[in-house]
């Protein structure tokens, strides 16, 4: 019996998409009849009909290439289901690509706002099974995402690099690791490189006792500290604000992001010299590594095994060593912050790095 197969990736970019893709098609050849249609730049492809169908040599060679050969694009959800100003009904129009193409499934790879749209989709009739990959590692389900070990090997590359000019000046240097609303790619970057402060979302600081802890450093003859800093980090009076005064405070400093600010405040407090780096998109970037090219394979082999045995409405899934899946509903829209008690919280502070609480 053959199947048509659409597949697209959506949301930030992340090493391992392809690898992912690779996966579904090579699985998918060998399972059953297969077709598989790119559809590309995300749900923004699925709305304007813009696919093509692929050949098997369009999945060679792509193993290790970062990126993603369909391109991606964000739709965020809450406008997926509002009609824009040019009238387009974007969930209807995504429905009838879909059935325009005699689609058997939809496969989207993508985190947590894809999920939610893949849910969507789900809810609305089609065949729909998501691949979780985000360098946040923040979805609900599946222990690790596909593009975080590679973002964290790329963090913490940041921080050994950081670690030698730190040294050799005498500074302290706040490095601003990607993560809006959670921290586990800081935390796992900043226990791997060594970092004396890590600051997450998760862990509201306090700015005077991130201050104690470089100045102790210095007392102790250890000039120099690494402070890991999640982009999404908010200090306790920034906690107990609402999400618009946050923002509103945030836009009134003379800062344009949280390493900066971090640094100015301690350089001021503790009178040692501060520096901040921020590495932006390079650790979304590059060839993924061998962990995450090996996850997103499986993640795509079990999602064409899902096809051939007519699973639907799922996500595929990380569960200790096994590759599962959960229904989508059960896991869209639902973040997976770091809780306060994780194993890897209570080591960093069980070797002496503080979170500044």
């Amino acid at each position: 019996m053959k199947r048509r197969i659409g597949i697209l990736t959506s949301g930030g970019d992340c090493p391992g998409l392809n690898a992912a893709i690779r996966g579904v098609a090579k699985a998918a050849y060998e399972l059953f009849d297969a077709e598989i249609i790119g559809i590309r730049n995300g749900y923004g492809g699925l709305i304007a009909g813009e696919c093509q169908e692929m050949s098997k040599k369009q999945f060679s060679g792509i193993l290790t290439l970062g990126g993603t050969i369909l391109g991606t694009s964000r739709q965020p959800f809450r406008t997926i289901q509002v009609i824009d100003e040019t009238g387009v009904d974007k969930v209807a129009a995504m429905k009838k690509t879909y059935h325009d193409l005699k689609l058997d499934c939809l496969i989207t790879l993508g985190g947590n706002g894809t999920h939610k749209t893949a849910n969507l989709l789900s809810q609305e009739g089609l065949n729909v099974i998501g691949l979780p990959k985000t360098i946040d590692n923040d979805l609900s389900g599946t222990d690790f995402t596909f593009g975080f070990h590679t973002a964290v090997e790329i963090g913490t590359e940041v921080i050994d690099r950081i670690h030698t000019t730190a040294t050799s000046h005498g500074r302290c240097m706040v490095i601003e690791i990607m993560g809006n609303k959670v921290g586990w790619l800081t935390l796992y970057a900043g226990v791997a490189g060594g970092a004396d402060v890590i600051l997450l979302p998760e862990i509201p600081y306090d700015i005077k006792r991130v201050a104690e802890t470089v100045e102790t450093r210095a007392k102790s003859k250890k000039a120099f500290s690494i402070i890991a800093v999640a982009e999404g980090a908010m200090s306790k009076e920034e906690a107990k604000m609402k999400k618009k005064e946050r923002e509103a405070y945030r836009a009134s400093l003379p800062y344009d992001c949280i390493s900066k600010r971090i640094a100015a405040q301690l350089q001021e407090l503790v009178g040692v010299e501060s520096r901040s780096v921020v590495p932006g998109h390079i650790q979304r970037g590059g060839s993924p590594c061998a962990y995450d090219r090996v996850l997103a394979t499986l993640f795509g082999v079990h999602a064409a095994e899902l096809i051939r045995d007519e699973v639907y409405g799922v996500t595929v899934a990380l569960s200790g060593n096994n590759i599962t899946h959960n229904k989508l509903s059960d896991i869209a829209g639902m973040p997976k912050p770091v809780p306060k008690d994780n194993t890897m919280v209570l080591t960093a502070r069980n070797i002496g790095i503080t979170f500044g609480d």
